[in-house]
């Protein structure tokens, strides 16, 4: 299927915008009204500057300008927004070759020409090889990918460790009772069978004596 690709017939045109709108501040939308008073790009020949912009992501649909506008504006970053840029407009190209940036001129005609389906000749294919050749000459392809704003993550504090097991009583592991434990005993006597009670007392003084001392 026919891809139809962004360009610019007069890329000194483009040339020109790119270079104000780094010189100008950063409008809230980026109208015609812009482009002709504060720009000072007036006529027909600059309005496709503005949807060209809009197709490399410089602008919203509704014409405000984007981060990408933003770090173009920035001369440490404006051959990386540019790189970022071209492949934004001219995605299908780099859809059926990722280095389409690298290929000579009579290679990206032909890539235009099977993208698009335009005929050898026409002139509107000479418009996008062209601008894609400006674009290319501002851009730096070297330049790392803007970073994503990073978002604020609120994680759950880890759970405490569970409490240590208690240590066993010394005596315990010594096969001791520990103190505070109370023992009974049951004993059984058969008592003779004698009048003398004096036998009864002799037997529950030698109990007293040796079983139950301490």
């Amino acid at each position: 299927m026919a891809e139809s690709l962004p360009y610019i017939l007069n890329v000194g045109t483009l040339k020109k915008a790119l270079e104000k709108v780094k010189d100008a501040a950063t409008p809230e939308r980026f109208t015609t009204d812009y482009l002709s008073e504060t720009l000072g790009m007036k006529g027909g020949a600059a309005r496709p500057v503005i949807p060209f912009l809009k197709k490399m992501g410089f602008l919203s649909e509704n014409g405000v300008p984007t981060e990408l506008y933003r770090q173009f504006r920035n001369p440490s970053a404006s051959g990386g927004a540019i790189a970022e840029g071209l492949k934004k407009a001219y995605a299908p190209l780099f859809l059926k070759n990722e280095n389409a940036h690298k290929l000579t001129d009579a290679d990206l005609k032909g890539l235009v020409l099977e993208t698009t389906g335009l005929d050898h000749d026409s002139r509107v294919v000479g418009a996008i090889t062209g601008s894609i050749k400006l674009l290319k000459s501002l851009a730096n392809f070297d330049a790392k990918p803007s970073s994503p704003r990073t978002s604020l993550t609120i994680t759950e504090p880890p759970a405490p460790p569970p409490p240590p097991p208690p240590t066993p009583d010394r005596r315990e592991v010594a096969g001791e009772l520990p103190l505070g434990m109370n023992l009974s005993y049951t004993i059984n006597l058969n008592l003779p069978a004698t009048p003398d009670i004096n036998v009864f007392n002799a037997i529950f003084r030698s109990l007293k004596e040796s079983l139950l001392r301490r």
